[in-house]
């Protein structure tokens, strides 16, 4: 099925049509809050990334918010489900992300939307820690991008908020916390972040590989173990 990216330009259409819908069914008394998180949040907040095709949210509104989400799918052709809530099931979700989230926009007098900017969010893809996805990267995006704006994040910085969120910073996977004392260490963002996009797009054509040789073989919980044994197998035989 094709997928609709999601950029800065149709993201607010679509969140202005959700908030309009939403009024629609409820009327103007019944007010939602919605926290827009992960590839949503890097897409409004920075511009090293032009679009995402995920669009996850903590939603805080009338059971009738699932009916306007649907009712704006069909409208712009949007896949089922194109706002969910289903990083609520994963490691890198927390209640307290609500604390620490930032107003983005209110459309419609009724519908507010929220986001997760500097080392929140990178303390979230810290914990989600995928690298066959974007979260490395976007790491390292927003990194940069805070860098060029002489409004440098510091590991004392991603430690608190580590903290303030999941209560420990041990609590993240190693290899998210050796890549990131690591990333700041070096500061050489640019560099790092062609590399690590480079590395995230061999790892999801590795595991594209593997899902077709191996259905449901893989699942979040041993997929980075999977890609450090396809690796090490390759490095193997090419030695």
């Amino acid at each position: 099925m094709f997928e609709q990216p999601f950029t800065k330009e149709n993201l607010d259409q679509y969140l202005k049509e959700l908030a309009k819908e939403f009024r629609k069914i409820n009327g103007k008394n019944m007010p939602a809050d919605i926290i827009l998180i992960g590839g949503a949040s890097v897409v409004i907040n920075y511009g090293f990334r032009e679009m995402t095709y995920d669009m996850d949210a903590v939603i805080n509104a009338a059971s009738s918010m699932k009916d306007a989400i649907n009712h704006v799918g069909d409208k712009f052709n949007l896949p089922n489900g194109w706002l969910n809530t289903d990083f609520m099931k994963t490691t890198s979700y927390t209640p307290k992300i609500v604390r620490y989230s930032k107003f983005y926009r209110t459309f419609s007098n009724i519908v507010t939307f929220r986001t997760v900017t500097g080392e929140y969010l990178i303390a979230m893809k810290l914990m989600a820690g995928r690298q066959y996805k974007y979260d490395l990267s976007d790491i390292i995006g927003i990194l940069w991008e805070h860098e060029k704006a002489n409004n440098p994040i510091t590991i004392d910085m991603i430690r608190e908020a580590v903290s303030n969120l999941y209560d420990s910073y041990d609590k993240l996977p190693e290899h998210s916390r050796i890549f990131i004392e690591k990333a700041i260490s070096d500061k050489s963002y640019e560099e790092m972040y062609k590399s690590v996009r480079r590395m995230e797009a061999d790892n999801k054509d590795i595991l594209l590989q593997f899902q077709e040789d191996y259905p449901d073989a893989a699942n979040t919980d041993n997929v980075n173990d999977i890609l450090a044994a396809i690796k090490k197998k390759k490095e193997t035989t090419q030695n």
